[in-house]
């Protein structure tokens, strides 16, 4: 069967070598990929913001089956069109991606179907954030309703501070039109939890757990950024705790969006923190995470097109998938700058030396590759990424690779994984 990926990041790329697995997989394409995809899949030149252009590339192709990787996809309504035209694609409908597309859908819908968040208020305009702002204790979160790649949530140190950083929301200097409306959020304490199903509109079946690291320097210091790393084992929760985020967040999304009239059919990413009142969702995101999917798919063993087709054709079951009990961890190197402005071009060294060190992969995001020579072409270049019998050894393994790969301006977080091994829980 022929399969395409669309987007061109890490994510996608964990995409494309975990599907060229399948013995069923005759031919894989991704629309526009990256330099280290090109040497996986016949990479396709496409705007993924244009929904003309990702409709030509299925035109051209003819995929069996179509995975969308990132979101601004969802909201243009290609999973909407692909299923119009009898075509099999993998992702929820432009309705059902507003739990990601507008946070201000998300809130109301969970507190409808009375699904655990933080306490929150809605405000489209100054006045409104004014007032509510005595309503909520420091430090205060705020959120931009619209995407925002991983960069639309502050957290503000005190009432001032969230006053200004919504004043620049609202006025689109910030993030344009995403920050026309802005969501104040409590601040919860606690760790953070990417648990992510795939639903067929009716049935959830639960992915390994993993835990990711927004913030941009050691220590969850520094500005939100797209995610700096991520690790996943088997001992972040136990069965009773999956089964509780199932019965008491994945599926009351399901069955409550089919109570709305909209179909969920994806994969859901629950981001919760788990707090001393009990997990809490922070968002829902309407695809895979990056780069809690790098992690992840190392671990699956199952095969992934299989998984995927379930949920197309509304057969999802707990049996869908088998993973290892290995433990996994991946560190992004980004450019200098990142998350703010960075210059590309930087020409990458070292990827050879890395990939040879067992159990490591190397999942390219923003480069691009000129006559067999990588160079960076985004913020987060390299997902660095290894596995192992234990958390200690999967670290060792990736800052291992990590340290030999090299390009101007390079940086990354050195505690990924670091916060379960102190607390030896890994």
């Amino acid at each position: 069967m022929k399969v395409l990926v669309i987007g061109s990041g890490g994510r996608e790329h964990a995409l494309v070598w975990k599907l060229r697995q399948s013995h069923r997989v005759t031919k894989i394409y991704c629309a526009p990929g990256n330099g280290g995809i090109a040497d996986e899949a016949e990479c396709l030149a496409a705007d993924i913001k244009s929904l003309d252009s990702l409709i030509s590339v299925a035109l051209q192709v003819q995929p069996d089956l179509t995975v969308i990787g990132p979101e601004l996809p969802l909201t243009l309504g290609v999973v909407d069109e692909f299923a119009r035209r009898g075509w099999p694609v993998f992702g929820p409908t432009k309705a059902a991606a507003r739990l990601e597309s507008s946070k201000s859908f998300a809130k109301t819908f969970m507190q409808r179907h009375r699904i655990p968040t933080p306490r929150y208020a809605i405000c489209n305009s100054l006045d409104e954030v004014r007032a509510a702002l005595p309503h909520f204790h420091t430090p205060i979160v705020v959120k931009a309703d619209g995407l925002a790649a991983g960069k639309g949530v502050v957290i503000a140190r005190n009432k001032e501070e969230a006053a200004s950083v919504a004043s620049e929301m609202l006025s689109g200097k910030m993030l344009g039109e995403s920050g026309e409306r802005v969501v104040l959020e409590e601040y919860l304490q606690g760790d953070e939890l990417s648990f992510l199903v795939f639903s067929d509109g009716e049935r959830v079946a639960p992915l390994v757990a993993a835990q990711d690291y927004k913030r941009f320097g050691d220590g969850d210091t520094g500005p939100n950024t797209g995610g700096m790393g991520a690790y996943s084992t088997r001992n972040i929760i136990d069965d009773k705790m999956r089964d509780w985020l199932i019965a008491h967040i994945a599926r009351p999304v399901v069955t409550g969006m089919k109570a709305e009239g909209v179909e969920y059919r994806g994969v859901l990413y629950c981001g919760l923190m788990m707090t001393a009142r009990g997990p809490m969702v922070l968002e829902f995101n309407c695809r895979f995470g990056d780069p809690e999917t790098q992690p992840m798919l190392m671990r699956l063993e199952s095969d992934l097109v299989e998984a995927l087709e379930a949920s197309v054709e509304g057969r999802v079951s707990e049996g869908d998938f088998r993973w290892s009990p290995d433990a996994s961890v991946c560190v992004v190197m980004a450019s200098g700058g990142y998350p703010g402005t960075f210059e590309a071009g930087k020409r990458i060294m070292g990827l050879e030396h890395a990939t040879q060190i067992e159990g490591v992969k190397v999942f390219h995001a923003g480069t691009n590759k000129r006559e067999g020579t990588y160079y960076t072409s985004g913020g987060r270049v390299l997902g660095v990424t290894a596995r192992a019998a234990d958390l200690q050894t999967a670290v060792k393994r990736v800052y291992e690779a990590a340290s030999a790969i090299g390009f101007e301006g390079a940086h990354y977080r050195r505690d990924i994984g670091g916060r379960p091994l102190k607390q030896g829980i890994a």
